[in-house]
Protein backbone atom coordinates (compact mmCIF):
# COMPACT_ATOMS: atom_id res chain seq x y z
CA UNK A 1 0.00 0.00 0.00
CA UNK A 2 2.90 2.36 0.79
CA UNK A 3 4.28 2.00 -2.74
CA UNK A 4 0.86 2.73 -4.26
CA UNK A 5 0.52 5.94 -2.23
CA UNK A 6 4.06 7.04 -3.11
CA UNK A 7 3.41 6.28 -6.79
CA UNK A 8 0.12 8.19 -6.76
CA UNK A 9 1.66 11.37 -5.36
CA UNK A 10 4.71 11.05 -7.62
CA UNK A 11 2.33 10.76 -10.58
CA UNK A 12 0.45 13.89 -9.57
CA UNK A 13 3.68 15.88 -9.19
CA UNK A 14 5.03 14.44 -12.46
CA UNK A 15 1.80 15.26 -14.28
CA UNK A 16 2.08 18.87 -13.15
CA UNK A 17 5.51 19.00 -14.79
CA UNK A 18 7.62 19.20 -11.65
CA UNK A 19 9.17 15.75 -11.94
CA UNK A 20 7.75 12.88 -9.95
CA UNK A 21 11.27 11.88 -8.95
CA UNK A 22 11.38 14.74 -6.45
CA UNK A 23 8.75 12.80 -4.48
CA UNK A 24 9.46 9.23 -5.55
CA UNK A 25 13.21 9.01 -4.90
CA UNK A 26 13.27 10.54 -1.37
CA UNK A 27 10.14 8.58 -0.41
CA UNK A 28 11.64 5.27 -1.55
CA UNK A 29 14.92 6.00 0.22
CA UNK A 30 13.53 7.44 3.46
CA UNK A 31 10.22 5.62 3.89
CA UNK A 32 10.94 2.27 2.23
CA UNK A 33 14.68 2.04 2.96
CA UNK A 34 15.59 1.33 -0.66
CA UNK A 35 19.15 1.85 -1.98
CA UNK A 36 19.43 5.20 -3.82
CA UNK A 37 20.57 3.55 -7.06
CA UNK A 38 17.56 1.24 -7.05
CA UNK A 39 15.26 4.16 -6.19
CA UNK A 40 16.65 6.09 -9.15
CA UNK A 41 16.16 3.08 -11.43
CA UNK A 42 12.57 2.66 -10.23
CA UNK A 43 11.98 6.37 -10.84
CA UNK A 44 13.33 6.18 -14.38
CA UNK A 45 11.37 3.08 -15.27
CA UNK A 46 8.12 4.33 -13.74
CA UNK A 47 8.45 7.67 -15.51
CA UNK A 48 8.26 6.08 -18.97
CA UNK A 49 4.46 5.58 -19.10
CA UNK A 50 3.81 8.90 -17.35
CA UNK A 51 6.09 10.70 -19.80
CA UNK A 52 4.47 9.10 -22.83
CA UNK A 53 0.98 10.08 -21.69
CA UNK A 54 2.09 13.64 -20.87
CA UNK A 55 3.85 13.89 -24.24
CA UNK A 56 0.69 12.96 -26.15
CA UNK A 57 -1.33 15.51 -24.20
CA UNK A 58 1.25 18.26 -24.83
CA UNK A 59 1.48 17.40 -28.53
CA UNK A 60 -2.33 17.50 -28.76
CA UNK A 61 -2.33 20.94 -27.11
CA UNK A 62 0.46 22.11 -29.45
CA UNK A 63 2.88 22.75 -26.58
CA UNK A 64 5.85 20.95 -28.17
CA UNK A 65 8.53 22.76 -30.17
CA UNK A 66 10.40 19.99 -32.00
CA UNK A 67 13.36 22.24 -32.80
CA UNK A 68 13.99 22.44 -29.05
CA UNK A 69 13.07 18.87 -28.20
CA UNK A 70 15.39 17.03 -30.58
CA UNK A 71 18.76 18.44 -29.40
CA UNK A 72 17.68 18.37 -25.75
CA UNK A 73 16.58 14.73 -26.04
CA UNK A 74 19.73 13.64 -27.87
CA UNK A 75 22.09 15.26 -25.38
CA UNK A 76 19.85 14.13 -22.51
CA UNK A 77 20.29 10.52 -23.60
CA UNK A 78 24.05 11.04 -23.76
CA UNK A 79 24.03 12.58 -20.28
CA UNK A 80 21.89 9.72 -18.93
CA UNK A 81 24.36 7.14 -20.22
CA UNK A 82 27.30 9.02 -18.69
CA UNK A 83 25.44 9.55 -15.40
CA UNK A 84 24.52 5.86 -15.17
CA UNK A 85 28.15 4.85 -15.52
CA UNK A 86 29.27 7.40 -12.93
CA UNK A 87 26.54 6.32 -10.46
CA UNK A 88 27.89 2.76 -10.50
CA UNK A 89 31.19 4.00 -9.06
CA UNK A 90 29.81 6.28 -6.35
CA UNK A 91 28.75 4.97 -2.95
CA UNK A 92 25.05 5.15 -1.97
CA UNK A 93 25.89 7.49 0.92
CA UNK A 94 27.48 10.01 -1.43
CA UNK A 95 24.56 9.71 -3.86
CA UNK A 96 22.13 10.42 -0.99
CA UNK A 97 24.06 13.52 0.01
CA UNK A 98 24.41 14.81 -3.55
CA UNK A 99 20.70 14.27 -4.26
CA UNK A 100 19.74 15.88 -0.94
CA UNK A 101 21.94 18.88 -1.69
CA UNK A 102 20.40 19.13 -5.17
CA UNK A 103 16.87 19.12 -3.70
CA UNK A 104 17.88 21.70 -1.11
CA UNK A 105 19.28 24.03 -3.80
CA UNK A 106 16.26 23.62 -6.10
CA UNK A 107 13.87 24.09 -3.18
CA UNK A 108 15.69 27.24 -2.04
CA UNK A 109 15.57 28.69 -5.55
CA UNK A 110 11.84 27.97 -5.82
CA UNK A 111 11.15 29.53 -2.41
CA UNK A 112 13.19 32.60 -3.37
CA UNK A 113 11.25 32.94 -6.63
CA UNK A 114 7.95 32.59 -4.79
CA UNK A 115 8.84 35.19 -2.21
CA UNK A 116 10.37 37.72 -4.59
CA UNK A 117 7.67 37.64 -7.28
CA UNK A 118 6.06 41.07 -7.45
CA UNK A 119 2.34 41.09 -6.75
CA UNK A 120 0.21 41.76 -9.81
CA UNK A 121 -2.37 44.43 -8.99
CA UNK A 122 -4.76 43.04 -11.64
CA UNK A 123 -4.98 39.60 -10.03
CA UNK A 124 -7.77 38.94 -7.54
CA UNK A 125 -6.62 38.10 -4.02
Amino acid sequence: MLFAIIGFFAGIIGGMGMGGGTILIPALILLAGIDPRIAQSVNLLSSIPMTIIALFIHIKNKNVVLKLVIPIALFGVLGAVCGSFVANYISPQILKRVFGLFLLIVGSIEIKKGVSVPKNKNCPK
